[in-house]
């Protein structure tokens, strides 16, 4: 597997040994998402899950932030089809309303996150910068989290009238204290006190998160490879048990409850926001 360098390419992928990284390429709108980042990111996780030479696997992201969130300032690829891997629903295309939302996000937000977390090998996300809304969900779906320190984690999406992102990962990742006060405030949390709390494994200088986080996943790498598939099993199965995939269920439904009443009273599907004014609030609220 050799580094990807067409500067097109929304997501980079590279194996050094056993470590495979895979790069967000989007630096340029601090790598948010849409339709076609996801799924090239899917590809790549297609290509480490068989790739019997890759142990562990890097999520990181190029430039000064690793995500922030749903691209909600361009075109949301909300007519343009891709293809369906995580779920059975059908195409979102030709789909109006809350049919449209429910159908496309089952499949590329919340689906997406839930085949990535459940992959057979350790990942890490490298966090620097903003780790802002569905950013988070990337950052949830990786079995460690090694963060610079000068990242900050944000679900500011209450402010779109909506409980949380897709992924609704809060109480797990955080406890419920921290994950209410994350919500309720739209403030950020910095990386120190997210490893505080256990959310982020190891905080470091901006310099030296690529070594840490590379380091890590060598050492990682020299355990045998079925069992470190069965411990993250046997973690993620413990997760489950103590309730969040039903959680996330839940919140799911009442991120597109949100959603619908949004619409209902004449705000649009996220509230009457838009990149520039969730920039504004998230300045106000850092």
């Amino acid at each position: 597997m050799s580094a990807t360098e067409n500067p097109q390419d929304l997501v980079l992928l590279e194996r050094v040994d056993a470590v495979a990284k895979i790069t967000l390429n989007r630096p340029e709108v601090r790598n948010a998402q849409n339709g076609a980042l996801l799924t090239q990111l899917d590809d790549a996780f297609v290509a480490v899950a068989e790739d019997d030479d890759v142990v562990v696997v890097m999520l990181g992201a190029a430039g000064d932030h690793f995500s922030a969130g749903h691209d909600i300032g361009r075109t949301r690829d909300a007519e343009i089809a891709f293809p369906r891997r995580a779920t059975l629903q059908p195409s979102h295309v030709g789909r109006v309303g809350a049919e449209q939302r429910w159908t496309r996000e089952s499949e590329l937000y919340l689906g997406l996150c839930r085949r990535w977390r459940a992959l057979p090998k350790p990942t890490i996300a490298v966090v620097q910068g903003a780790c802002a809304g569905a950013g988070l969900m990337l950052a949830w779906c990786c079995d460690l989290i090694v963060a610079s320190d000068d990242a900050y984690f944000v679900d500011p999406v209450v402010r779109m009238g909506v409980p949380g992102v897709e992924f609704f990962a809060h109480p797990w990742a955080l406890g419920s204290r921290i994950a209410k006060e994350m919500l309720f405030t739209g403030s950020p949390i910095s990386a120190e006190r997210a490893r505080e709390v256990g959310m982020v494994a190891r905080v470091v200088a901006r310099d030296q998160l690529d070594g840490t986080a590379q380091e890590l996943a060598s050492r990682i790498a020299a355990m045998p490879p079925f069992a470190l598939q069965l411990a993250k099993y046997a973690v993620n199965h413990a997760e489950d048990l103590m309730g969040l995939n039903v959680g996330v269920d839940a919140a799911f439904g009442l991120h597109h409850l949100a959603h619908s009443n949004n619409v209902e009273i004449g705000l649009g599907s996220i509230g009457g926001m838009d990149a520039g004014s969730m920039s504004r609030f998230n300045k106000e609220s850092s």
